[in-house]
């Protein structure tokens, strides 16, 4: 589903990411780790669209993301990490806005928004204008606005920040059911136990560069140590630092 081959990414004389190949395919919940600034947003992005690598390919379900950029867009939903929405429309009026921007038929999309309705539990708050939600209520709302069109490429971008424990394991439950059902699920983000509990597999970032990638036992096997994820994340980071460190100057 996701197919990003030798991409390098500058701005100017920086690189934000360097050399990434990384194939994720359908159906998996795969798990994208790293510190501050080592080139997560900027791989997001240009798997969204959104920026276009300086080097390499992006396809996403088969379409190049450059020059089938429109195809490939089709195929996606991204959740961001501040839930965006149009204050001066209601939840349902927003929903209904997504359903139109995806071409969605009105009774198709009537049947989607009662769906995910239903499935984030917004029935009490859904004909309220989107100014008054909490951070909570906004991102279950991004998150049903997500799912209208059936993507088949989810992004989410730190999904449970400003979601009550409820909230929290509800949406780690739908996660897993929808990489069930066949969507690729591409989670960003720093809640560690999260990514271990739910990630068939896990990529860390660092300095722009894939640093590891795999299960959790191929994880602790390049680390050449036991333990939890954010122990083999501590690990590995630290041995990026100190290779760059010691690396000759460009």
């Amino acid at each position: 589903m996701i197919d990003i081959r030798n991409v390098t990414k500058r701005y100017g004389e920086k690189v934000a990411v360097a050399d990434l190949t990384l194939q994720v395919p359908a159906g998996e919940l795969f798990a994208f780790l790293g510190p501050n600034g080592a080139g997560k947003t900027t791989t997001i992005k240009m798997m969204c669209g959104l920026l276009f690598p300086s080097e390499g390919t992006v396809r996403i379900g088969g379409f190049d993301m450059r020059a089938q950029g429109d195809d490939a867009r089709k195929q996606i939903s991204y959740v961001p990490d501040q839930p965006f929405l149009y204050e001066k429309l209601t939840g349902r009026e927003f929903l209904r806005f997504t359903a139109d921007l995806y071409g969605m038929g009105k009774a198709h999309a009537a049947d989607r928004i009662s769906h995910v309705i239903d499935l984030f539990h917004l029935a009490e708050f859904a004909d309220d204008l989107t100014e008054r939600y909490s951070h909570g209520m906004r991102q279950r709302t991004v998150f049903a606005a997500a799912l209208v069109h059936e993507p088949k490429l989810l992004i989410a971008d730190e999904p449970t920040v400003g979601l009550d424990p409820k909230s929290i394991r509800e949406l780690k439950v739908l996660l897993r059911q929808l990489a069930k059902g066949g969507m690729t699920v591409f989670l960003s983000t720093h809640t560690l136990d999260i990514a271990q509990e739910l990630a068939d597999r896990i990529g860390i970032i660092d300095r722009g560069r894939l640093m590891a990638c795999g299960t959790m036992a191929d994880l602790r096997k390049q680390a050449a140590r036991d333990g939890n994820l954010e122990d083999l994340f501590m690990t590995i980071t630290e041995e990026a630092k100190a290779e760059a460190q010691t690396a000759p100057p460009a």
